[in-house]
């Protein structure tokens, strides 16, 4: 069927790369404004302890991402897609009618492995058909769309709050895969012909994990990316206690959370059209280094403001910051693919488990210090951008 189908157009695979990609955040973000009721219907202990309805998804997300790198390499990327979609469902349909905690959490456990599947496999498509900064600029324009799914998944939470329970959230995100599914199916050609694909076995892993870990660049800016994107899962995990607890602004949470992921978007938007000018090392080099400022700054006014800073502030600080974490995304992922075309699913899935493990690790510490304020965020934006700063002066060295 994938061979009948004729080559979709930039803008409708930028879409689609885009949906496939944001399935994640939208399985994530779509849940913050019910963590509080999950937690109280589930019977979670401990103030704390409904971040994990988040750190599972990552967590599945994690080690499902080393599965369908080889398997898309060896059987075609949409049927890879296929797979995990499926499993991604069966953990919806779970989650949907948990009636406990630990449930709740193996639901959520699948979502994340199924939900690897688009991730990683949208990767290595993306990589099948450009490269270097061409790359850059495909993924910097599918940011800019992927950005809008947190900015509009909490509004889009608290509406099904608004008309149902937390259940139907999950009935919505089965519904989303289901169209994706479909949109895959009759749309997107497979972009892995026959004559590139790799046998399936332990060996030709083996070889791709060994070659992305012992590639001084790529290996890297992998280290790389799981630092910054530590810095994301650190801030979702502590968002809506932030927002709805700290600041007592429950009813605006969704407002807020969107404006500063609008910031992400924008700069994902900038970046497309920087990247072929100024380049993807010189932009994460400044990116970084005004990262460590304005955290350095904030942090040195949340201290001695007696931790009493206003919303604005905050929301101001966190607008600023990952504004120059959107123009990094793009660019650190592209870095770390670029010497790995001839093996961009396992590639793509080596560097993949490795970042998202070392961010999950990084970013769940931030969240479970959370204790009522946002200093852990903030410190944790600044020791993870100031170490991601020197490992990219060191990588860039001769």
């Amino acid at each position: 069927m994938s061979k009948e189908i004729q080559e979709t157009s930039f803008r409708e695979f930028v879409a689609l790369m885009a949906l496939l990609i944001s399935l994640t955040a939208l399985s994530i973000d779509t849940m913050l404004p019910a963590l509080p009721l999950i937690g109280a219907d589930l019977g979670a202990t401990g103030d704390n302890t409904k971040q994990y309805i988040v750190g599972f998804l990552f967590l599945g997300f994690t080690f499902g991402q080393m599965f369908y790198g080889p398997m898309s390499d060896s059987f075609g990327r949409k049927h890879s897609i296929y797979i995990g979609i499926t499993i991604f469902i069966c953990g919806s349909i779970i989650s949907m009618i948990a009636q406990n905690f630990s449930i709740m959490l193996m639901g959520r456990l699948l979502q994340g492995l199924g939900v690897a599947a688009p991730r990683v496999i949208s990767t290595a498509m993306i990589r099948d058909k450009y490269k270097g900064r061409d790359m850059a600029r495909v993924m910097s324009f599918i940011m800019s769309i992927f950005i809008l799914v947190p900015a509009i998944a909490p509004t889009l939470g608290q509406a099904i709050l608004m008309v149902s329970n937390w259940r139907m959230i999950f009935a919505v995100l089965l519904c989303i895969a289901l169209i994706i599914m479909v949109w895959v199916y009759f749309r997107l050609p497979e972009t892995l012909p026959q004559a590139k694909r790799l046998p399936f076995n332990l060996t030709t892993i083996k070889q791709g994990v060994r070659e992305v870990i012992k590639h001084r660049i790529t290996f890297g800016y992998t280290i790389c990316t799981g630092l910054i994107f530590a810095m994301l899962i650190g801030y979702l995990t502590s968002a809506q206690q932030i927002f709805q607890e700290y600041y007592n602004a429950a009813d605006m949470f969704p407002l807020y959370f969107g404006v500063i992921a609008l910031s992400l978007g924008v700069a994902s938007l900038l970046n497309s059209h920087l990247v072929k000018r100024i380049g993807m090392h010189r932009i994460c080099h400044y990116s970084l280094l005004a990262m460590i400022v304005i955290s350095g700054i904030f942090a040195a006014l949340f201290l001695s403001s007696a931790q009493q800073v206003p919303l604005w502030q905050f929301v101001t600080y966190a607008m600023t910051t990952f504004f120059f974490l959107g123009l990094l995304f793009g660019n650190l992922n592209a870095i770390a693919m670029e010497p790995m075309g001839h093996i961009a699913g396992v590639a793509s899935a080596t560097i993949g488990v490795i970042s998202s493990a070392l961010s999950l690790a990084l970013g769940t510490i931030i969240g479970q210090l959370y204790s009522g304020t946002p200093l852990p965020v903030i410190l944790g934006f600044l020791v993870l951008s100031s170490a991601t700063f020197l490992l990219q002066l060191w990588l860039n060295k001769a």
